[in-house]
């Protein structure tokens, strides 16, 4: 037990100086899409048009739309749809990312210059151009969009895997190692590989809101994700044409794509921010002063 809450304290004690209503957003959010099968109290693809436009009931929490399916259990499906989707789109683009970036922070020399000319040349293009220019050679589908924002959104992290890299292996212990003898696949799987990923994981919950807006900007234009699949942007595509007569279906999943957004995009700054050393105060530099003295006084005692 004390094991583990050793492990868990340094987890704990950087959550404490995040925002908690980021926190609780991003809980909220992860927790409805991952259990939204289990939670959704009736089928997202059932229709029933005598119920179609009806308001918040006992049946339907929050109403039906346009086609009698009931909002409810489309949000939170939607939720589980936009979740396993940024995650895909995530874990697609950091597997490219951290690959070259570290070959190229291993490598230096021309394979240094080719790859982050590679990677300048993505980041000078749109993340969306990219994707429309895919999905139009491929064509629309999940799969599709899902390679088309990590062919968009990789270089962003190359550039801060190969920066990690070479501060990586500048380190002394990285020169010790070459010294007594340890093979170039030691060097890069047990040590530059590892520390990477860690480091481009903190940023690259900065980018799951912005992942998330591209999935349902994509799926808003007819590119992403496909009907019947519950998706926010689908969904508000699909209620346009009711905004005057029904606003509840329009706002509901804008609101609830608001909100991720808003979350995902607080707490990656705020991350940013806490990695950024801070200046001083008064009172810790009376404190630091004072701890000096007091050693001062103890050596020059002694």
């Amino acid at each position: 037990m004390e094991l583990i809450m050793n492990m868990l304290n340094p987890i704990l004690a950087r959550l404490n100086k995040m925002p908690r209503a980021a926190l609780i957003t991003i809980g909220l959010f992860i927790a409805l899409g991952t259990f939204a099968p289990w939670l959704a109290p009736q089928d997202p693809s059932a229709q029933n048009l005598l119920d179609a436009g009806l308001g918040p009931s006992a049946a339907h929490w929050l109403g039906t739309d346009h086609l009698g399916r009931d909002t409810f259990s489309r949000l939170i499906i939607a939720a589980n749809t936009s979740l396993v989707s940024v995650g895909s789109v995530l874990g697609v683009a950091m597997t490219i990312g951290i690959l070259l970036g570290t070959i190229a922070g291993y490598h230096r020399g021309w394979v240094d210059d080719l790859l982050m000319r590679v990677v300048d040349v993505g980041l000078s293009v749109p993340s969306l151009i990219i994707s429309l220019a895919v999905i139009g050679i491929v064509g629309p589908g999940y799969w599709t969009m899902v390679l088309a924002l990590a062919l968009a959104w990789w270089p962003m992290s190359g550039r801060i895997s190969r920066a990690v890299a070479v501060s990586i292996m500048s380190k002394p212990h990285i020169e010790a190692l070459r010294v007594l003898g340890a093979s170039p696949w030691r060097i890069y799987f047990g040590h530059l590989l590892p520390g990477t990923i860690g480091s481009v994981m903190v940023y690259a919950t900065a980018d799951a809101g912005t992942a998330a807006l591209a999935v349902a900007t994509l799926s808003f234009l007819g590119l992403g994700i496909q009907p019947p699949t519950p998706e926010w942007g689908q969904m508000l595509v699909d209620a346009l044409p009711y905004l005057e007569s029904d606003p509840r279906q329009v706002l509901l999943p804008g609101f609830a794509l608001t909100m991720a957004v808003i979350g995902f995009n607080t707490l990656g700054e705020s991350i940013a921010l806490n990695r950024i050393p801070k200046p001083l105060t008064r009172r810790m530099l009376a404190m630091r002063r004072a701890e000096v003295a007091s050693w001062s006084k103890e050596n020059s005692d002694a």
